[in-house]
């Protein structure tokens, strides 16, 4: 991993606390924004940075990384939320490469890792899971659909929750008015209105 030479996305000095978003952001959403906000507030964070990811493994081809990359900066809209491709330049691809590899080329840094609460139902899923868990600490913000899936998640079984954040293994669930969007719904909205001007252009 080319971790030496990366520049930073945002400003980092010793202490600052900085949450991790990582995903496909195809395309960014509010969900991501609200994630983002309730967890600034909530765990007193200096800056959020969103890793858009160059190719998730557990879903299919995303848009292009620049095309992401610059549709999530324009989604931002906050001066503490950070949009980077951060781990195209480390040439990692799954989260515990990645967190692993900012831990070491930003010691100085207090990271915590960020999720909704429907990736929590996956969690179990993701590449050394309980190693990630054991690394950084993790907060969980609840989403529409998935409220109860810290009850039965596989992280609920290695740690149980906290009620705030420690040393890793740690893991809290943050709760606040909750935003429906998706991903995975923006992306389907999009291809709709597509199919309908395309249809609408037909003599």
């Amino acid at each position: 991993m080319r971790t030496h030479w990366t520049r930073a996305p945002g400003p980092v000095a010793s202490g600052l606390r900085i949450g991790l978003l990582g995903g496909s952001f195809d395309p960014a959403h509010g969900g991501h924004l609200y994630v983002s906000r309730i967890a600034l507030k909530a765990l007193k964070l200096d800056y959020v940075w969103w890793l858009v990811s160059p190719g998730n493994p557990l879903k299919s081809a995303p848009d292009a990384l620049a095309v992401r990359l610059a549709r999530a900066r324009n989604a931002a809209r906050d001066g503490r939320i950070f949009a980077t491709d951060i781990e195209a330049r480390l040439g990692t691809r799954f989260t515990i490469d990645s967190v692993t590899a900012l831990q070491k080329r930003f010691p100085q840094v207090h990271f915590i890792w960020l999720m909704g609460s429907d990736n929590l139902e996956q969690f179990s899923r993701w590449r050394r899971w309980r190693a990630l868990a054991a690394r950084i600490p993790i907060a969980v913000v609840r989403r529409p659909g998935s409220v109860l899936a810290s009850l039965h998640a596989g992280l609920a079984r290695y740690a149980g929750v906290a009620r705030r954040l420690g040393s890793p293994p740690s893991w809290v669930v943050l709760d606040g008015p909750r935003s429906s969007e998706s991903s995975t719904e923006l992306r389907e909205l999009a291809l709709g209105a597509a199919a309908e001007a395309m249809l609408n252009l037909t003599p």
